[in-house]
Parts: structure tokens; sequence; C-alpha cells
């Protein structure tokens, strides 16, 4: 494909990736749905939270579009979708001043969430920024050493739904700290599809991803446990507290796992592979709506 068939909107759509978007939009309607379950929600605030979740993912895919190119990460190798820096089809300048935008979108809009939640936000807005520029900018990023999973695990999991619920209710509790542990996984699983896909690349470029680190098998494996486990928190949940009773139907994505498994199984093929992180992603809203489904149909 030539750069001048791709449109302006087309370029930028590809650039903040959105199939890697439902790993911050879930687990934080998640927390809001929770929070309106137990009476206490402010639509503002609500979509403010949506909105900076959002942003600092897109900032994080920018960063990592430019990082892994001036690393050299990123060649005409990679079977992965486009990266638009690499493709030459922004500059350096454009790609460093759209991260740059988001930033300012984020701090922005933050101070709602701020002046709401206090020091907890400011802490968790901090480090989110750190986590999602150090994960492949800076002199060693954490993504190249095996630990972006523990960062995906954690940021898109228990941070994204407790803190969303606590820009609500001002509180926090175990149940929903647990409650986010399961797009936690999930959104672990998507990953895992990525760096299976860029095994070869990222073990030829010294990316040290926990696939480059323990093999192919080891990461079919980390995917299929990663939803199982997801499934696991859904069905318990519910008998720690029941409000989150009728949630567990969210664990019927049980019926969703075997098919990716058996594709990571059979196929290195990179289109495929593609396919199968657009899946995983579907997996992860399939999820959310029925846990928040269960939420609501519960007397």
């Amino acid at each position: 494909m030539k750069n001048t068939e791709l449109s302006f909107f087309k370029i930028w759509w590809l650039a903040i990736r959105p199939k890697t978007l439902p790993a911050s939009i879930v687990p934080v309607i998640m927390g809001i749905a929770i929070a309106i379950k137990q009476d206490s929600f402010d639509l503002f605030l609500g979509l403010i939270t949506i909105f900076c979740a959002l942003m600092i993912q897109i900032g994080t895919n920018l960063v990592n579009d430019y990082s892994d190119f001036k690393k050299g990460r990123d060649d005409e190798h990679r079977i992965g979708p486009l990266r638009v820096t690499q493709a030459g089809l922004v500059s350096e300048k454009q790609i460093k001043n759209s991260i740059y935008f988001v930033l300012l979108l984020i701090i922005v809009s933050s101070i709602f969430l701020i002046y709401r939640g206090g020091i907890p936000i400011i802490i968790i807005g901090i480090f989110s920024l750190l986590a999602g520029y150090f994960y492949t900018g800076g002199p060693s990023p954490y993504g190249y050493l095996g630990f972006g999973d523990i960062f995906v695990l954690i940021f898109f999991g228990p941070v994204s739904l407790a803190g969303a619920y606590y820009i609500q209710t001002l509180s926090v509790n175990i149940p929903v700290i647990i409650a986010g542990f399961g797009p936690g996984l999930i959104s672990v699983a998507i990953l895992v599809v990525n760096n299976i896909r860029d095994y070869d690349n990222d073990k030829r470029t010294g990316k040290k991803t926990l696939v480059v680190r323990f093999g192919r098998n080891f990461g079919i494996l980390e995917y299929l446990y990663s939803l199982i486990i997801a499934v696991i928190i859904s069905l318990t949940l519910g008998l720690y507290d029941p409000i989150y009773l009728y949630s567990s139907i969210s664990a019927f994505i049980i019926f969703l796992v075997f098919y990716p498994y058996k594709v990571l199984k059979t196929t290195k093929d990179g289109k495929t592979l593609n396919k199968l992180l657009s899946f995983t992603g579907k997996i992860l809203i399939i999820y959310g709506l029925l846990f928040i489904i269960g939420l609501f149909i519960n007397p």
C-alpha cells in the first residue's frame, strides 16, 4: 500500500491502534457500573474518566510507535499492523507533537477528576502516565524486559476499575479490586497475542518479552490461563459479595476461549494473529457487558 493511498484520518486511526482501546474503556465502564448499582453516579465525571483513560491509552500507543521506531524495534520485517512512524506516514516531529497534544488533553481533563478525588487521583494519574511512557520509552523500557504483562494486568485491571469506582464513590473495597483483575487478565491475553505474533521480530531486535524469554508455548499457555482465571474470578466474586452474584454470567466467555487457543497452537500467520488480536478484544468487551448486565438484573 502506498502512503498516498491513506487519508489523514486513516493514518491517525492506525496510529492510535483502535483494537487496543477496549483494554482502557471496559474496566472503567465496569467500575462506573458498580458505582451506579450502589446509587452513586455523576455522568460528567463518568465521561471525563472514560475520556482520560482513552487518552492515556492513545498516548501510550503513540509513544510506543515513536519509541519502537527510534530504537529500531520496528522494521520492514514486522508482520503486525502498520506503524505510522516506521512507515514514513508521519514525521518524527508530527508524532511527537501528537504525543504532546494528547498529554495536554489528559492534563486539562484530569483537573476535574483531581478536584473530585484529590491526592489518590493525582497519584494514579502520575503513575499511569509514567507507566505508559516507560513501557517503550526511556533508556530501559520495561516492555522490552518482559514486565509489560504485569503493567497491563495492574493498570488495565484493578487500577482502572477501582479508580473509576473511586471517582464516583470516594471509596474502594476489596471486591472492587478483585473485580478489576478480570478485565486485566483478558488485557494480558491481548498483549500475549501481540507478543506471539511479533516473536521473530522481537527476538531479532532484542525485545525480551515473556514470549521471547520463555518461548511461544509459554505464551500460548499464558493466554489460555489468563482467560480461565478471569472466568474463575467472575464465578467466585459473587460468593464474596452478593452484589456480584449474577455478574458471574460473564464466565460464559469460557465458550470463546478454545477457538483462539486452537488458532495459537496451529498457526504463525501474521494476518490470522492480527484477527485473533481483534477477537480477544471482543472477548473483553463481551466479558464487560455480561458483567454489567449481571449487576443490573441482580435484584
